[in-house]
This record gives C-alpha cells, structure tokens and sequence, in this order.
C-alpha cells in the first residue's frame, strides 16, 4: 500500500510568503509530490515556480499538460489553467472558473482525491473567502487527509475558517509546524481505499473543460431562483454541503459566500447606475420646465416643475440608501456620476 506521498496545497492573499516558508522547512529529498494552487489572477507571469525554487531546496516547477507526475518535486498551477491529476498525470483545466477563480483550490483537491484516495493530503493555508472548503471536504470523502493552517496563525481567516465549518478536518496547526506535520503524515500508511463519491468525478470533469450536459448538473444539483453572475444563466444549489453551494448550467461555481460577495458588489453598481440615470431625467425635467416657461406654456412648466421635484425625490432616496449601504461619504456618490 506504500504511503501517503501525494500532497495538495492551496491559498490566496499571504499564502506566497506561507508556502515558502513552508517548503523552505521541507528537506531536498522529501518524496512526496506536491501541487500547489495559489490565486495569481488570470493574467499571471508563471514566476511562482522561480520564486519558490530561490528560496527552497526542493524541486519546484510550474506544471505542464499532460507531463508525468514526479515524486519529490512541487508542480505549481499556471495562471487561467486549473490544476488536476488523472492517472498519474498533470491536466490543466479550461474549464470554468469556480469562486471567481481559475486556478482554484477545489479542481485540485477534488482530483487528488480522485486519483489517490487515502494516498493523499490536502492542505488549506491562508486566505480570502472559501474556496478550497468544498474540495477539501471532497477529498476528505475520498479517504485523503486534511490539514487546514490554523486561522489565528493565517493573514487571512476566511479560508482556513471555511474549511474547518465545511468539514471535519483531520488537522488544524500553526504554519511554522505544517512542515513536520507533512512529514509525519508521508510517513504513515493510508488507510483504507473508500468508494469515490460520482459527484466528484463530474466536477473534475467540468474543471477539465469537457462538455457537460445540463442533465449532468440536476443529477447533483436543484435548481434554484439565482442567476450566475458571471454568464447570467441559472444556478442550482449542490445537494451535498457543507459548503453551500451552486453552480450554473455552463458550470460556475459558487460558494454562497462568494456568490454574496460577487452579487454585492454587482447590487452596488446597479444602483449606482441607477442614481444617474434618475439624476439625469431631474436634469431633463428642469430643461423642459425652463423650456417651456420661455415658450409661455405655463402648465407644462409647472407639469414638468412637479416631475422633476418627484424624481429628485426618489433620487435623494436611492442616494440615502447607498450611503447607508456603503458608509461613504456624500461626494463620493456625487462624483460616481460625473
């Protein structure tokens, strides 16, 4: 049975400087191979993997398609490219973005576990928001071990606090004893082989890019009155949780923290936009009232006099409540509209 040799690690804001530190703790001959996804944006320089190999003994390279897994060596997601292992081999993902993100923690901790069952660890280090915690929970369901950085030791909590409320977690430890604990762990026999749950190969599936019919997704998924924010479709609500979750029929996904913060952030502009326009009709009501006062057309002044009054009624209203919204000063909404 061997053991545990295979380890995924994933982070967001502060986990450059966690996992360095991390992998800097890690001797030149440890065997295990290591994935690592951390958030770079979709238009990164793939320079993670030169960064890292500076300051670490062990061999770091950023992953290509469809290369050989090698044990001892750290393969680092490339920018806009989910990271997956299938049979052994490194797969980089078009698929869609899950949590605003591509690379994203949970395509890599859903395919390790996948491919290597209780042969793996996976491990969550600091960050924003959640992702990671639904796949962390996946390949916890598929025999692997989990270890999330603890959230008093990260720079950011959210990631590290999501993992542990989505599942539980095997192991929770300050950054400066992950190291040890890694070594530990790869140095014990896994347990035994589980059933993989088919949910998860589907979701692998669509990190992959491959094509995935909307029957596919209500085998795992109930629709739901929500709209993706990033194509407009509709989304449905996984079925298993912890974490909640949804995905669209072109396959997005969302936990619902990040779907909240995703639709905030799209509330605020719709409001936003809708202050000017109500602003620019105040504007428009006022020229026509002024219009036609030239004109002698008393009544149709006053008509568009009160109109424009209302209007700016409502506008006051909608510019209270995005004030009382985004606690921002008045100027500030007054310039959003110029």
């Amino acid at each position: 049975m061997g053991r545990r040799d295979v380890i995924a690690i994933g982070g967001s804001m502060g986990a450059i400087d966690a996992l360095q530190h991390l992998l800097r703790e890690l001797p030149s001959d440890f065997a295990a191979t290591v994935f690592v996804v951390i958030h770079v944006g979709a238009h990164g320089n793939d320079l993670l993997a030169d960064i890292f190999n500076y300051h670490v003994e062990i061999a770091v390279k950023t992953a290509v398609d469809g290369e050989h897994v090698r044990r001892g060596c750290v393969y680092v997601a490339p920018a806009d490219h989910h990271l997956l292992v299938l049979d052994n081999k490194i797969r980089l993902g078009r698929g869609p973005r899950e949590n605003l993100s591509r690379p994203a923690l949970d395509p890599l901790f859903r395919s390790v576990g996948l491919s290597y069952g209780p042969k793996a660890v996976g491990v969550v280090l600091t960050g924003m928001l959640n992702d990671g915690a639904a796949g962390l929970a996946d390949l916890k369901r598929c025999g692997g071990v989990t270890v999330v950085q603890n959230p008093l030791d990260a720079v950011a909590p959210d990631m590290p606090m999501g993992a542990l409320e989505a599942s539980d977690v095997d192991y929770r430890a300050p950054l400066t004893d992950l190291a040890s604990l890694l070594l530990k762990l790869t140095g014990e026999a896994p347990g035994p082989t589980v059933p993989i749950p088919p949910d998860i190969k589907l979701e692998v599936d669509i990190a992959l890019g491959r094509p995935v019919t909307p029957g596919a997704i209500d085998a795992i998924a109930d629709t739901v009155p929500l709209s993706c924010p990033a194509c407009g479709g509709v989304l449905s609500e996984i079925r298993n949780r912890p974490p909640l979750r949804f995905r669209c029929q072109v396959g997005h996904a969302y936990t619902s923290e990040t779907l909240a913060t995703e639709t905030e952030g799209a509330v605020d502009e719709a409001m936003r936009v809708a202050l000017r326009i109500i602003e620019e009709r105040v504007k428009l009501c006022e020229k026509m009232a002024d219009d036609a006062w030239r004109s002698g057309l008393d009544a149709a002044a006053r008509a568009n006099k009160r109109r424009a009054d209302e209007i700016r009624a409502h506008a006051e209203t909608l510019r209270g409540a995005i004030l009382a919204k985004a606690d921002v000063p008045a100027d500030q909404v007054d310039d959003d509209k110029e």
